[in-house]
């Protein structure tokens, strides 16, 4: 953001996730282009998935809707509507951490995949994070690479995790 004119043009080349080729175009934007906001939720319900019981996750963290904790607990029920609700709540503080932390600007879909992972992992994780040292330094491609890292709960590398992180870097990379 230092020259706000300024066309930010950056060679990501083909990126081999697992053996799936992610992309290999280049990409722009302008800052006019920058986003600020979470538009598809998509890829956060695809991951979180819609329980509208309380279970406990992995990890042993009460979850309920969509993939939402602050209040989860043992016996809540909630309908659809109520999830919806609070999906809401939970992007809404997603995007607050991004646009704290995060101090370059982002094409949407570089954001739309980072409010993911920050939902998912949240802002403590975020701002500790390697992915937001290289994004803020411009590294965006090296940013983009280090979702891949973030595929374990309490040590164990988890499946599910590793396809979420493939599709956001496939996201980011778009």
């Amino acid at each position: 953001m230092q020259n706000t004119r300024r066309q930010l043009i950056r060679g990501l080349g083909a990126l081999v996730v697992v053996g799936l080729v992610v992309s290999a175009q280049k990409w722009s934007y302008t800052p006019q282009e920058a986003a600020h906001g979470v538009s598809d939720v998509s890829l956060i319900k695809q991951w979180e998935g819609l329980r509208l019981e309380a279970y406990t996750d992995f990890g042993g963290v009460w979850t309920i809707g969509y993939g939402h904790t602050a209040t989860a607990h043992r016996g809540m029920r909630i309908t659809e509507e109520e999830a919806e609700r609070l999906l809401r709540v939970d992007v809404a503080w997603a995007e607050e951490a991004i646009n704290r932390n995060v101090k370059v600007d982002l094409t949407q879909n570089q954001y739309d995949a980072l409010a993911s992972w920050v939902y998912n992992l949240g802002e403590t994780n975020l701002r500790r994070s390697t992915l937001l040292r290289k994004l803020n330094g411009g590294d965006y491609r090296g940013a983009g690479k280090e979702f891949l890292r973030w595929n374990k709960d309490e040590g164990v590398t988890l499946d599910g995790l590793t396809r979420r992180r493939e599709a956001e870097v496939a996201l980011w990379t778009t």
